[in-house]
């Protein structure tokens, strides 16, 4: 299974904080990425966005169907993204557009198997690959892309 961890590019500052908006430069990053990500997604991805208004603008930078999920809201949790998105054994690749520190988190138990914290850049993904092997599972980091490398 692909699993694709997408942080929602720049917004503004203040509160609420469900109500914050992407700025000029995130709505350029968030169409910067999905430009790239567009063209390298598998057709059966499900695109999974907390419901924060900051990561459904990104989200729609895509161009493509996405559900919000409450349990990817600000403050959740790397159990939660993982559930989530069926990690690993969702019969579809997804794409999840959250926040940090979860999504750090998140990359960080996939690639550790413990719960430590890295950060993920504004607009940038972690694209990850679950294979079974040998009875478990083995991850595999394909590959990290941030907004102003593109």
């Amino acid at each position: 299974m692909d699993l694709i961890l997408w942080r929602h590019a720049e917004a503004e500052d203040g509160v609420p904080d469900f109500e914050r908006a992407l700025t000029a430069r995130g709505r350029k990053q968030a169409s910067r990425m999905a430009d790239w990500l567009n063209p390298r997604l598998p057709p059966d991805i499900r695109i999974l966005v907390s419901p924060a208004t900051r990561t459904m603008q990104t989200a729609q930078a895509l161009g493509r169907h996405y559900e919000t999920l409450a349990a990817l809201a600000p403050g959740a949790t790397a159990d939660g993204v993982l559930a989530g998105a069926g990690w690993p054994d969702a019969s579809h690749p997804a794409l999840v557009v959250g926040h940090q520190p979860t999504l750090g988190q998140t990359a960080m138990r996939l690639l550790a198997g413990k719960d430590l914290d890295a950060a993920l850049k504004k607009g940038a993904i972690w694209w990850f690959q679950g294979r079974a092997r040998n009875g478990r599972v083995e991850t595999v980091l394909r590959a990290v892309v941030a907004p102003d490398w593109l």
